[in-house]
């Protein structure tokens, strides 16, 4: 009645979206990197954990007295880790990109994102009260100038450490530059922890934070759970609890979902080298089949159009695989996306790869 017109337009251009069990089918296209999301010892140990606390739900924002010991340790426990001052916990990464491009950049500022850069970032852009623009995909040349051709009082830059489209990398030569010119830089690591880095912990593994830089995690991927948390100096986690509106409006993170990513968290510290074995395994794999070098677990195939796509990925359900038909405006243009979760047995690898129609 009232999107009967817009809903067609959509189907005509095979671009409708609807919500899909597929729970019977192996799983290529979550996020559930590692496969965590299956792991029933965590879910006992959060449980039995959680059970011992007074209460169970975090009942407020974290500004009145939703602020729980849960969600503490596990601040901590980021901030360790990566040798940030301090770190906040929020709902999810759509909050979390909200709270800072939203609030970060005020009148007189410079905003620069990724073109590529998530669309939870790219919208929340349109509340920014900054100068708004957006440099080509990981180039450094467009970036610099940028930051030389334009007037602001503080500039801010915003990338992601794995994209989560192409699986490509981030050229940490824009955290040089971001250090060049005192800027602040907003990395998304929502598909970078648990998928690279000799030890899983994305990119801020090797590199050792500076007041500029700010790190911004999801639980709800590799972490096998759901949340979200941002790293940074104390003076922008003061700032963002002050005027990030997700952070003041919106109820703390619930206390199981924060518990059992820590939790995961810590299963990752523990068996890093053994699930380095798988990814190696893997990577030769689609080696193999598709002469790619894929930087991280993501794996695009190419397609010529959303026809074709949604062709191949019915073709590859009725084989008993569930994979990612990324179809514009997603995507520039339309993509098979493929997980190579590090739970999948090698053989269903084989086997998806050599079912891919050429």
């Amino acid at each position: 009645m009232y999107f009967t017109k817009s809903l067609q337009a959509l189907k005509n251009q095979n671009k409708f979206r609807q919500r899909k069990l597929t729970t019977e089918l192996i799983d290529f296209a979550s996020n559930d990197y590692l496969g965590l999301s299956e792991n029933k010892q965590s879910l006992e140990n959060t449980y039995n954990k959680l059970k011992s606390h007074k209460y169970i739900s975090p009942k407020s924002s974290m500004l009145v007295n939703g602020y729980h010991p849960i969600h503490q340790d596990f601040e901590n426990k980021i901030s360790n880790t990566y040798g940030f001052e301090n770190t906040i916990v929020l709902g999810n990464g759509y909050l979390a990109n909200l709270a800072l491009i939203e609030s970060l950049g005020r009148n007189g500022d410079l905003l620069l994102i990724d073109e590529k850069y998530h669309a939870s970032g790219v919208m929340a852009s349109k509340l920014s009260k900054a100068k708004v623009m957006f440099f080509r995909h990981n180039d450094t040349i467009h970036l610099k100038e940028l930051l030389q051709n334009n007037k602001y009082k503080k500039s801010i830059i915003a990338v992601e450490g794995v994209y989560s489209m192409d699986g490509d990398i981030l050229d940490t030569k824009i955290i040089d530059i971001a250090n060049e010119y005192n800027s602040l830089i907003i990395i998304d690591e929502a598909h970078s922890v648990g998928t690279i880095g000799n030890k899983f912990q994305g990119i801020f593994e090797n590199i050792t934070p500076k007041p500029n830089h700010i790190k911004m995690g999801t639980l709800g991927k590799a972490l096998g759970s759901y949340g979200a948390y941002i790293s940074a100096s104390n003076e922008v986690i003061s700032y963002l609890e002050n005027r990030a509106k997700p952070i003041i409006y919106s109820t703390a993170p619930s206390l199981f979902d924060i518990l059992l990513g820590h939790n995961n968290l810590i299963h990752i510290e523990q068996n890093y080298e053994r699930l380095a074995r798988k990814r190696s395994e893997l990577k030769k794999i689609v080696k193999e089949f598709t002469n790619q070098d894929i930087d991280s677990l993501i794996l695009k195939i190419p397609i010529k159009d959303n026809v074709t796509t949604l062709d191949t990925q019915k073709l590859l359900k009725n084989q008993g695989f569930a994979i990612g038909a990324i179809r514009p405006p997603t995507v520039s243009s339309p993509i098979l996306r493929i997980i190579l979760r590090l739970n999948i047995p090698t053989k269903d690898v084989t086997t998806l790869l050599s079912s891919i129609p050429s």
